[in-house]
């Protein structure tokens, strides 16, 4: 097994399935972590070098359950990429404690129990990346995203504790923020009076995050953000 392992978790129809892609065209082996089965399916049809493991990341039985799975089956992952994501709209007073709870747990627990799992095995080969996919609400935090912002910042900033003690030792952790609307079947209806120049295309988030895995170590990357040109921030 000489090609390269690449786990990426929260493989959905835009962004996850994009890497999925991204990642087995650069030659590596995948490791595809979502809870729907199908998707999980139809990717392992599409893509010769991928199997796909049901998990749910805020759960950290199964994560230790699929990393067992990844190694026997793949090898060790050499990129994790989160991607994940349990997101909620809702003023501070308005959302339910639990789903603020919910997506923490999925947002910044997954992340943390995806990298203790796996990072040993990157540190003894004194190699690997870890990106975290985030967007805008990892940055400030707006009225109606109270459920959300508040997991991504403190994701962000796990990136940021995990990236100043891991880089000493050869693993490159990343923190890519999307300050934009994905391209997406119902993003579309959702905006659909807004031009294709509106939107962030999947497939150009996942060959930056590409770039980012594969820069030289004399150059590389933590904060990083990518947003459409006509885009005001």
């Amino acid at each position: 097994m000489a090609e390269p392992v690449c786990l990426i978790s929260g493989v959905g129809p835009g962004t996850g399935s994009a890497l999925a892609k991204r990642f087995a065209e650069g030659g590596y082996r995948l490791a595809l972590l979502a809870r729907n089965e199908e998707r999980l399916a139809a990717l392992e049809k599409q893509l010769a070098d991928a199997k796909g493991y049901r998990c749910d990341v805020s759960d950290p039985a199964q994560i230790e359950a699929v990393a067992s799975a990844v190694e026997r089956d793949l090898g060790n992952p050499s990129v994790i990429v989160h991607n994940a994501v349990g997101g909620a709209f809702g003023t501070f007073r308005e959302i339910d404690p639990s789903i603020l709870n919910r997506n923490f747990q999925v947002n910044t627990m997954g992340l943390l129990y995806l990298a203790r799992r796996f990072c040993p095995a990157m540190v003894n080969a004194g190699k690997g990346a870890i990106v975290a996919t985030g967007n805008t609400s990892a940055l400030r935090g707006k009225p109606a995203f109270a459920g959300f912002a508040p997991t991504k910042a403190a994701q962000r900033i796990l990136a940021e504790a995990m990236a100043r003690e891991l880089g000493p030792q050869g693993v490159h952790v990343a923190y890519v923020v999307v300050d934009a609307v994905i391209d997406l079947e119902w993003t579309r209806k959702r905006f659909h009076d807004r031009p294709d120049d509106f939107f962030i295309r999947p497939r150009a988030i996942a060959d930056e995050i590409w770039h980012v895995v594969h820069q030289d170590r004399s150059a590389w990357s933590f904060n990083v953000e990518l947003r459409p040109f006509g885009e005001n921030w």
